[in-house]
């Protein structure tokens, strides 16, 4: 396995620093931190961990590359764009800059561990569930 050392220490000590990004766009009947917000808020942090990144289409694909920028270390990640959807109202160029931004977020979100909004389950408010057994009464044989 090659060695991330310098990315990961990073990424980890960017993470203890980058707040919550709040929603503050609406859409779809959901809100969420769009691109811009989350750009202006990661992008000095980023910076002041020694790190950047990079989103290119890359055919159906967009790749997004996290990368250390003494070491070169990177850590790299492809999402497929969705093919043929229609969106109300949207030629096909709208319907694939509003993939490609979509996909441009959670990518990034996902690869340095942001956390753009309150998690809903889907759109049912998480409730911890009891435990049905005391762990005593638990069988580990």
């Amino acid at each position: 396995m090659e060695n991330k050392k310098q990315i990961y220490k990073s990424i980890a000590e960017f993470q203890q620093s980058v707040p919550v990004i709040l929603k503050g766009t609406s859409g779809f009947n959901y809100t969420y931190a769009d691109l811009p917000t989350i750009l202006e808020i990661i992008n000095p942090l980023m910076k002041t961990h020694g790190m950047g990144f990079t989103q290119s289409v890359n055919g159906k694909n967009l790749d997004t590359v996290v990368f250390h920028i003494e070491s070169g270390e990177e850590i790299t990640s492809s999402i497929e764009i969705p093919q043929n959807v229609s969106l109300n109202k949207m030629n096909d160029f709208q319907v694939l800059g509003s993939a490609i931004s979509y996909l441009r977020r959670y990518a990034l979100s996902a690869m340095l561990g942001l956390v753009t909004d309150k998690d809903t389950d889907a759109g049912g408010e998480q409730v911890k569930k009891p435990i049905k057994k005391e762990l005593d009464e638990i069988d580990l044989d």
